[in-house]
């Protein structure tokens, strides 16, 4: 026979004593989240966080840094090219290339500017090595139009026109291929008045 009957003074004890036991642990683990996030408020408000050019980077800087932008990249850089790598296209790049990015990047043959050396994350200097050639014209796009937060590269998307930021990606993304005409156009010198 079964009887419904009521749990004992004792093992009612034993319920309360298990449930305030996990409500201890989770106020616990609570109070724990919050003083973290009060010391990495405190870490940025007290001006402990390195934010000069030539600091070391913040612990996992780079590498969460790294990660947003990958991911970021893969969900949003266009997979079709609009315009195809013809000599007039890479030239007209060349020209936007030299006038925008070649401060920061570089040029041909060029040394560092004075303005690539000093900043943090020290910005690739794309003639040097394979460059981009490597990544897609749509990954290169996509950093051209929206820059890369905490690293000093602009978003150049309401400054160019889209067609002028495909001819920058393509003659990046064809760097090693290009015609005489535009590599004589890139081998000029740089000086501090911009582009010759």
């Amino acid at each position: 026979m079964v009887t419904n009957r009521r749990p004992t003074a004792p093992l009612r004890a034993i319920g309360l004593h298990q449930a305030f036991g996990i409500m201890k642990i989770l106020l616990g683990f609570g109070l724990g989240v919050l003083a973290v996030a009060a010391l990495v408020f405190g870490y940025f408000l007290t001006g402990m966080a390195p934010v000069a050019a030539g600091a070391a980077p913040m612990p996992f800087e780079r590498y969460l840094a790294g990660k947003a932008l990958h991911v970021a990249i893969a969900r949003g850089a266009p997979q079709d090219v609009p315009i195809q790598p013809t000599e007039d296209s890479l030239r007209a790049g060349a020209d936007t290339y030299r006038q925008e990015c070649a401060v920061c990047h570089g040029l041909p043959g060029q040394p560092k500017s004075n303005i690539a050396a000093g900043e943090f994350p020290a910005p690739p200097q794309l003639w040097q090595g394979k460059g981009v050639t490597d990544d897609p014209p749509g990954e290169t796009f996509w950093k051209v139009q929206n820059g890369i937060r905490l690293t000093g590269m602009p978003g150049f998307g309401k400054t160019l026109s889209t067609t002028q930021m495909w001819q920058v990606s393509l003659l990046l993304a064809n760097g090693n291929n290009l015609p005489d005409t535009v590599k004589a156009l890139l081998s000029r010198p740089y000086s501090i008045d911009g582009p010759k």
